[in-house]
């Protein structure tokens, strides 16, 4: 594992700020009527999504939730489709038929976005086996929230994956809440890792319990990630998980009666982006003008983006039946 250097720092910051304030700025849109269906915003849980993506090698493979705009931004999709697919437009990365929830690229080996919470379990399992089947070094990394470890695709999923000896990294975003039920109000495993001893035979075979990672910390993911990689590609399936929080609710609209608003501003106060460009300042001298410039820069994507689909045209009656069947 490669040691990052400022130049490839600087790139994990800018895609934390541009993730930041394309989530902002959605949720604004979204309010005016820009954005319909529904909408999961992935503030708070940057350093997650970014550290994951660094670590994955060229040939690798990532899947993910509905909260997936982050993933997408920080898979390197350009933020014009992206925001596109959002307000539902023909020049969307999904052509303007999935939305928020059903982002994807297959150009970057990123499968989703996929609505039905653990939907994609089964799929994550599905492309770790094609690469074993064909003996290919591609290692598939499948994340999912903690709410999604008590659901019946889970536990098909992890257990073919430990009967095939799948190369997959199951990677468990634990931001303290299924919807707005507490961790603890809903599993009987409070570390979400233990799960994985369910899945392992008398002699210690099977998935492997990996760590609980520091999901606020991007260089903390990106570690941890990358073993994990590494792990999956030389000897079959892990389970990891990565403590991180949502600052926003489940869904736009959420009340958040479940939780306090002090325990929201105590998790603000140590976030992903102000601990990481607190880290860059202590570490690098004079670089403070280049994140500012880095803010700035994100804003005007994030404009940029949402002028480019606004201008852009909606999906025709022919756009809604082609690419239905395979030819």
């Amino acid at each position: 594992m490669a040691k990052p250097n400022k130049n490839t720092l600087l790139d994990w910051y800018r895609q934390m700020v541009l993730i930041r304030r394309f989530e902002e700025r959605c949720a604004e849109i979204y309010q005016q009527g820009l954005i319909g269906g529904f909408l999961h915003l992935y503030i708070g849980q940057e350093a997650t999504g970014v550290g994951t993506v660094a670590a994955l090698r060229e040939n690798d493979h990532i899947i993910t939730t509905y909260r997936d705009h982050g993933i997408a931004l920080a898979k390197g999709l350009d933020p014009k489709a992206v925001m596109a697919e959002m307000m539902g437009k023909k020049t969307g990365v999904s052509g303007g038929k999935g939305g928020s929830m059903h982002l994807a690229s297959r150009d970057h080996n990123f499968w989703g976005g996929h609505a039905i919470v653990g939907g994609h379990l089964p799929i994550a399992a599905g492309i770790a086996l094609k690469a074993r089947y064909n003996d290919e070094d591609e290692v598939t990394v499948c994340m999912m929230g903690d709410g999604a470890t008590n659901i019946g695709y889970f536990h098909e999923s992890l257990n073919l994956s430990a009967v095939w000896d799948l190369p997959v990294v199951w990677l468990v975003e634990n931001n303290q809440y299924g919807m707005g039920t507490a961790v603890e109000r809903a599993s009987a495993a409070d570390h979400m890792v233990l799960k994985a001893r369910g899945y392992q035979n008398s002699r210690g075979e099977g998935i492997k319990e990996g760590p609980r990672l520091d999901g606020m910390d991007v260089m903390a993911v990106y570690e941890g990630i990358s073993e994990a990689i590494d792990y999956a590609s030389k000897n079959g399936p892990i389970l990891v998980e990565s403590l991180t929080y949502r600052l926003e609710g489940h869904s736009m609209g959420d009340p958040q009666r479940y939780r306090t608003k002090d325990e929201v501003e105590e998790y603000s106060a140590k976030g992903p982006i102000g601990r990481f460009r607190q880290y860059l300042t202590e570490n690098y001298k004079n670089i403070e003008s280049d994140l500012d410039k880095i803010d700035g820069d994100a804003v005007e994507a994030v404009n940029e983006a949402v002028a480019f689909a606004e201008s852009s045209p909606d999906p025709t009656m022919d756009d809604l039946i082609s690419n239905v069947y395979a030819d």
